[in-house]
């Protein structure tokens, strides 16, 4: 006999009917409980959804194939020259295949050799690349906080000049900075010619536009009402830029003593067209020499010379590396 149904409006269809809700209800709960946490906590999802690999490579993946490829194409030049210079044949065919031969015979070449003055190269582009970088910074910062603080005629021509000097490469001036030289030369021979200190005269002349402008972007962001207060206080310009300022633009000042320096190094036209004595050139124009001859161009030693030519530039990268991102980043945007 099938049961009967409660007829709502009487007594007992009432009471069936508020125990209905309140299983209901307590079902809910327990469900809210479950999803959120019995204690008020975050709690685990009761459905989790399926991993979705096209959905991930869409959204994330996408971006980490990008910097895997970015990353192999950066490391293979430095791998492969590690490799070559520890390739004992000293021949470049033979150092395709990766560290199929590992030796330290090409170290030991270009350390002990007497007719290649590694050594004395090394310690050249160090001191020219160290002061050149030194000067710089300071010369800059100088020429900065005129430009960011001070108000004379000229100033926006002088910083329009700085941008559009800097369109014309140093390569078109080689010429006349030989011609230039040479003349000097003839006058006080220790800044003209075959001279480290004309050199870096010259390296001080092309670095100065670009850097004053990057240091000057980063000078505007620090608050002048510094400056102010510092002159309420009876302090001058100089000792707000000494005491005050140089503190503050850190920063700048560490990421252009580190380009300065990478530049100094790297840079090879100027200096073999001013360098002339053999143990006065640096390293770019030393380390050509032993690939210039072409019935026999040391290429494992030349790997090597460079292996060890890099060793003072990631130094001080990692020496400076706390500066860098603010240095380079905090001047961009006023």
């Amino acid at each position: 006999m099938a049961a009967q149904q409660p007829v709502p409006g009487t007594q007992t269809g009432l009471v069936i009917g508020e125990a209905a809700e309140f299983a209901d209800a307590s079902t809910r709960a327990s469900v809210s409980i479950a999803r959120d946490g019995g204690d008020g906590g975050p709690g685990r999802e009761i459905a989790r959804r399926p991993f979705n690999l096209r959905r991930w490579f869409a959204a994330t993946g996408w971006r980490h194939i990008v910097g895997i490829v970015m990353v192999v194409f950066s490391l293979f030049p430095i791998v492969f020259v590690i490799s070559s210079s520890l390739n004992p044949h000293g021949t470049l065919t033979g150092s395709n295949a990766l560290f199929s031969a590992i030796g330290l015979e090409s170290y030991v070449r270009i350390l002990t050799d007497p007719q290649v003055p590694f050594l004395t190269w090394f310690g050249n582009t160090l001191m020219i690349a160290g002061i050149t970088a030194v000067l710089t910074v300071f010369l800059g910062a100088l020429a900065a906080y005129s430009f960011s603080r001070m108000r004379f005629t000229g100033r926006r021509f002088g910083l329009i000049s700085i941008v559009v000097v800097q369109m014309f490469p140093q390569l078109l001036a080689v010429v006349a900075i030989f011609l230039l030289m040479s003349a000097i030369g003839d006058w006080f021979p220790a800044i003209g010619l075959n001279t480290h200190i004309g050199l870096i005269m010259v390296y001080l002349g092309g670095a100065l536009g670009v850097n004053t402008y990057l240091m000057y972007g980063f000078f505007n962001t620090v608050p002048a009402s510094i400056d102010e207060a510092a002159k309420i206080d009876g302090a001058g310009h100089a000792r707000i830029f000494f005491t005050i300022i140089l503190r503050l633009v850190a920063p700048i000042l560490a990421v252009v003593a580190l380009l300065s320096f990478i530049a100094s190094v790297n840079e090879f036209v100027v200096a073999s067209v001013l360098l002339i004595d053999t143990d006065k050139q640096t390293l770019a124009v030393g380390l050509t020499k032993l690939v210039s001859n072409p019935r026999y161009a040391d290429w494992s030693a030349f790997s090597a010379g460079a292996v060890i030519a890099a060793l003072p530039v990631v130094a001080l990268f990692l020496f400076l590396q706390k500066y860098i991102v603010g240095g380079l980043t905090a001047g961009a945007v006023k």
